[in-house]
Order: structure tokens, then C-alpha cells, then sequence
């Protein structure tokens, strides 16, 4: 062999990097990923894997609560000590904004890296407020000055719905949550257009604003679940699976017909397909912590499939079988007035509520131990 051959690999070829399923999907394509959660080892996790937001709401944060109980013992004291006179409800809310304001601060690098348009942590509304836009208003503006990368959640409801204009037209970016239907996120796109129309014709600029409409897609699915087996309903096995990516899918070519300012949000995740079947499109995906690790751990190669289609014959059972998936798949299946009564609209607010509850419990276990209990 003469002097000058080589038989060895090149030693200065560039180094092979390996990206997990949701980092290839954020990498490839427009679709973007969430937390779903603001506790901090979730989020550290999730921001490695390319998330560039978070969100949280009544139930997460009773969650974070009891993963990091003992952060946030002593902090609740502090808080208890600090303000002799305020209720559990108050030092409930202030615990809540202040795992917000963490949470922002976690993301505040990429939103300075994307300008304003990526790196937001969205805090939710009281789920007690659902009936009132005027105090859906306050608060979310409220919310709103806590951190420069702040997002509100308003519920999807009436009320909701005429808050998220008028918080839109203060130049605040709105996260609709709630919501499990063509017909309201379509309402909330025009709410938003309203609002920026309103926003920019007093002079503001709307170029750093991303507003966002969250389709609780697994939620929608757990209803159908209920209501199968309380009509005994004959399903095709798996079916009902496909019921909110249906809805999403119909909402989502709507809004690229419309050229709506709002992103489609996708969350409560239930299987892959909740995430496998809308990688690809301009949207945003917020997946819990323990989906994230079973998405990154599978063999799932994301491929650009938003745009196809949900098997006819799926759908097509789903309507023959269920009013209230036509109510929620055909863009006109429900009025604003009739929102607050969906099946999956009441089963989400009572389970907020709930986990609302849960939390000034726990708030209220610190303030005043149960004596009973030593």
C-alpha cells in the first residue's frame, strides 16, 4: 500500500448529532413545543428537548405543589408571616403567580431570542371568573405586568370570549383554554382579530404579540368515552380516539383558509397521535412532562402529517354516533350562547375548580395544621 493511503475513518468528519422525536419535530417543521407544566425540572427537561413556552393552570400547579412540597412549604409561610390578614384564597394566588413569574424567568432567554414572539409562560384565569369578562379583564391584565413574557389564559366561554377582545386590545397575548370545538376556536380568531384591530388603530404594535387557541383534543375524546358508555353505545374500538384530532384538523384548515393571526394550541394528551398526526403544521403542541418522555423514548420518526386527513370512515361514525361530535366538528355546531353548557366545557371548569379547591386546601393545611393530626 503506498506511504500516502489512509486506511482510517477521516478524523475531522463532522460529528453526527442525534435529535429525540419532539427535537427532530421542532427542528423540521413549523410546529412548536410547549410544557405543559411550569415546575422547573419539567421545564429544564422540556426547553433541552426544544420547548420555547410553557403553561400551567389550576390542576398543574396543585401538581408542582406536591412534586415540590418542599420548596414551597416554607415560601407559603413566608407568605402567611408576611400578610396577617390575607385569606388562603389570596396567598393561594400569590403562590401561583410567583411559580408563574419562575417559570417566565426560566423562558425569558428565548423570548429575548425570538423577539418577543416565542418564550412566553401562560398563567391561567380563575376558573371562578368563567362567567364574568369584566373580571376575566382585570386579571389578566393583572397577570400581565407580572413578566415581559407573560401569556393569559381565558376560559372559551361567553364571557371568555368577549375578554379575550378587550385583553387583545391592550396589546396582551392571549392563550384560550377551554376550548374543545371548531365553532369556538373559530370565535376566539375573531375575538383576537377584533382585538389587534383595536390595538393597532390606537397606535400599538402588534408585531411581538402571539396569541394562541388551545384545543383540548384528549378532552374532547375523554367526553365521547362518557357518553358512549352512559348511552351503551356499540363504538368501533379506537374510534373515538380520533375525535379531537378531527375537530383540530377541520379548525386548523379553516384558520389557514381565514389567514387568521391566532396559532392552534394542542393539548391533553392522551396517546401519540395527539402529537404524531399534527406535526407540521404552524401550531403548538403543550405535552405534560410524562408524554414528553414516552414521545422522546419511542421509535416514532415525526413526519409532516397535519394536513392528512382523519379516515372517513372515523369520522363518519363519530357523527352517525354522537350529536355532540357534530356540534363540535361543524364550524357552525355551536352558538356562543351555548358554550358554557358542552359536556366537555362543564367536566373541564368543574375539574379547575376542583383542583382550585384542592390547592387553598393545601394552603389552608399550612396556615392552620389539623390539630387532629399532631
Amino acid at each position: 500500500m503506498p506511504e500516502s493511503a489512509d486506511p482510517s475513518p477521516a478524523t475531522n468528519a463532522p460529528e453526527r448529532v442525534f435529535l429525540s422525536p419532539l427535537q427532530e419535530t421542532v427542528a423540521t417543521t413549523p410546529t412548536d413545543l410547549w410544557n405543559d407544566s411550569c415546575s422547573v425540572d419539567s421545564l429544564t427537561y422540556a426547553l433541552e428537548h426544544g420547548a420555547t413556552g410553557a403553561t400551567t393552570n389550576p390542576t398543574i400547579v396543585g401538581e408542582v405543589l406536591a412534586t415540590e412540597k418542599a420548596v414551597w412549604h416554607d415560601r407559603i409561610v413566608d407568605i402567611v408571616s408576611a400578610n396577617p390578614v390575607w385569606t388562603e384564597d389570596e396567598v393561594a394566588w400569590k403562590l401561583i403567580e410567583e411559580m408563574a413569574i419562575r417559570g417566565a424567568d426560566l423562558l425569558l432567554p428565548v423570548f429575548e431570542r425570538e423577539h418577543g414572539v416565542k418564550g412566553r409562560l401562560s398563567i391561567q384565569t380563575s376558573p371562578k371568573l368563567y362567567r364574568d369578562a369584566i373580571r376575566l379583564v382585570e386579571q389578566s391584565l393583572h397577570f400581565a405586568e407580572l413578566a415581559p413574557n407573560i401569556q393569559v389564559k381565558i376560559p372559551a366561554t361567553r364571557a371568555g370570549i368577549e375578554a379575550v377582545e378587550h385583553v387583545t386590545a391592550t396589546g396582551t397575548s392571549i392563550n384560550a383554554t377551554v376550548c374543545f370545538t371548531v365553532s369556538q376556536a373559530l370565535a376566539v380568531a375573531e375575538a383576537v382579530q377584533r382585538g389587534v384591530a383595536r390595538f393597532e388603530g390606537s397606535g400599538g404594535d402588534a408585531s411581538m404579540m402571539s396569541p394562541v387557541c388551545t384545543i383540548m383534543v384528549g378532552r374532547l375524546d375523554d367526553w365521547l368515552d362518557v357518553v358512549a358508555g352512559r348511552d351503551g353505545l356499540a363504538v368501533t374500538p379506537g374510534v373515538v380516539s380520533w375525535s379531537g384530532l378531527a375537530c383540530f384538523k377541520r379548525a386548523y384548515s379553516v384558520y389557514q383558509e381565514r389567514g387568521y393571526r391566532t396559532r392552534l394550541l394542542a393539548a391533553a394528551y392522551r396517546h401519540h397521535r395527539h402529537w404524531s398526526e399534527l406535526v407540521g403544521g404552524d401550531i403548538v403542541l403543550t405535552i405534560p412532562p410524562k408524554w414528553q418522555r414516552i414521545f422522546n423514548a419511542s421509535s416514532i420518526k415525526p413526519a409532516v402529517r397535519i394536513d392528512r386527513p382523519v379516515p372517513g370512515d372515523v369520522v363518519s361514525e363519530l357523527a352517525r354516533l354522537f350529536p355532540d361530535f357534530r356540534r363540535a366538528y361543524e364550524i357552525d355546531g355551536l352558538q356562543l350562547d351555548e358554550f358554557d353548557q358542552f359536556g366537555p366545557t362543564v367536566r373541564t371548569l368543574r375539574q379547575f375548580l376542583s383542583s382550585y379547591t384542592e390547592l387553598t386546601s393545601a394552603v389552608r393545611d399550612v396556615m392552620l395544621p389539623n390539630p387532629d393530626l399532631g
